[in-house]
């Protein structure tokens, strides 16, 4: 039986070999390349009337557009995050119409999940005193201090604010250390290896924890979540991690819980705003870290995300939608 020829089209940032795999690839269909492309999940697309008419849209679509449709039957976007489409009308929308819709999730969750355990591991050992240390003019040779104050992840507790497929894969790389690990989720349910827990049990489990990693997404109800309040119950020295959205933690907030020592360090991969300006108090703040949002950084990541949304077309075009990847639901 021949497969439906379908009208897609796509606003994802592709370099020239995966843009021309992408091609190879859909030669059965018919592929419209939008003009301006878009690499991340704030720089949703501009208006278009090819859009308006294609069965699927691969990339960063625009919302508005996506949501009149009448003909669109997949949306693929080309990021782990979904922020600008989150929300509920939009969703509803799309679910009322049997209108699948997938992220990359996966594609990032290796990558964001090394990057979190790079620092766990780098904050525990002291790495970052240690290259303070060395800019200074006269480098000092800390040694019993340094060995002092080093910690082992063996046996320290983790809790993951989101339970996602980044926090699925972080859980697989702890997993060495037999740290005891919480999840927060909507849904508490038991989970290998995890304490999976709701939200009315957090302010319970806040106290124990020696990490406190934030892969929140940004909507509404995540708005400044990890606030003055429940930094204030952690476990004094815990350190703080966020590789979700700068918007999810109040900020002012967490400056004063490391002023005061009640958060021993943070790492911060996102940030309110992006780019963070040079004059916020955020860089002058100590034992704040802070990555450009890299967290997602892997090599030939426009060819992972070619070989992702192939691999769902392939499931698409067989009838396969509850098999496809990452589904967001």
């Amino acid at each position: 039986m021949a497969k439906p020829r379908l009208k897609i089209w796509c606003n994802a940032e592709l370099d020239a070999p995966a843009l021309a795999r992408l091609r190879e690839a859909t030669v059965s269909h018919r592929l419209v390349v939008a003009p301006q492309r878009s690499a991340n999940a704030w720089e949703e697309g501009a208006p278009s009337a090819e859009l308006a008419r294609a069965d699927v849209a691969f990339g960063q679509p625009h919302r508005l557009t996506c949501q009149a449709s009448t003909h669109l039957r997949w949306l693929a976007l080309n990021s782990g995050g979904y922020t600008n489409y989150d929300e509920p009308e939009f969703r509803e929308g799309l679910r009322a119409r049997g209108t699948v819709f997938t992220s990359m999730s996966s594609v990032f969750a290796d990558p964001c999940a090394q990057h979190v355990l790079g620092m766990m591991l780098a904050l525990n050992r002291r790495l970052p005193d240690s290259w303070a240390e060395q800019q200074k003019p006269l480098p000092g040779w800390p040694y019993l201090e340094r060995r002092g104050q080093s910690q082992l992840l063996t046996g320290q507790t983790v809790l993951m604010l989101s339970f996602g497929t980044i926090a699925r894969r972080l859980v697989e790389l702890l997993r060495p250390f037999d740290m005891k690990i919480y999840a927060l989720r909507r849904r508490a349910y038991s989970e290998t290896g995890v304490h999976v827990i709701a939200e009315e049990r957090l302010s319970a489990v806040l106290p124990e924890v020696d990490h406190l990693v934030n892969i929140l997404p940004q909507n509404p109800s995540t708005d400044s979540y990890v606030n003055a309040r429940r930094l204030a119950l952690l476990k004094r020295g815990a350190h703080f991690y966020n590789i979700g959205r700068g918007t999810t933690v109040d900020q002012n907030a967490l400056m004063e819980a490391l002023g005061t020592g009640r958060v021993g360090a943070a790492y911060l991969d996102v940030t309110d705003p992006e780019p963070l300006p040079p004059e916020h108090p955020l860089w002058r703040t100590p034992h704040c870290h802070i990555t450009p949002h890299s967290a997602g950084g892997r090599p030939r990541q426009p060819a992972a995300v070619v070989d992702h949304f192939l691999a769902n077309l392939t499931r698409f075009e067989t009838g396969d939608l509850a098999g496809m990847l990452d589904r967001v639901d």
